[in-house]
C-alpha cells in the first residue's frame, strides 16, 4: 500500500510540476487544446485557466514533497498528505482519482503508508 500511495503521489506531482511549467512556458497544457473538466470549474469562477501555471508548479511540487515525507517516514507526512490530497480534489479526473486514493490510504491504513 505504502509503494502505490509514493508511486501515484509521485506521478500526479511530475505531471502537475511539469504540466505547470509547460502552460507558462507556451500558454496551453499538455494534451488537447481544451483543458480537463477541472477546467470548466475553474473557468465559471472567472480565472482565466491557461494562467494558473504558478499554481500547478506549486501542488506539483507539494506533492513531492509529500512523497519525500511518506518515503523517509517522516511525522509531519500524514497531516501534509491529507492536506494536500484534499486541495487536489478539484483536479478532475486524474487528480481527484488519486487524491481520493490517497486520502482512503492514509485514512484506513495509516501505519502502512506512513511506517519509518
Amino acid at each position: 500500500m505504502r509503494y502505490a500511495v509514493i508511486f501515484l503521489s509521485f506521478i500526479n506531482g511530475v505531471w502537475m510540476l511539469i504540466d505547470g511549467v509547460f502552460v507558462m512556458v507556451n500558454g496551453k497544457y499538455i494534451g488537447p487544446e481544451k483543458p480537463g473538466p477541472w477546467a470548466s470549474i475553474m473557468g465559471a469562477t472567472g480565472v482565466d485557466v491557461f494562467k494558473l501555471g504558478p499554481m500547478f508548479v506549486g501542488f506539483g511540487f507539494a506533492w513531492l514533497v509529500f512523497v519525500y515525507g511518506s518515503f523517509s517516514g517522516a511525522n509531519w507526512a500524514y497531516w501534509y498528505g491529507l492536506i494536500v490530497a484534499m486541495l487536489t480534489l478539484w483536479y478532475l479526473p486524474f487528480g481527484t482519482i488519486i487524491s481520493l486514493f490517497v486520502l482512503a490510504a492514509l485514512i484506513f491504513f495509516r501505519e502502512r503508508v506512513i511506517s519509518s
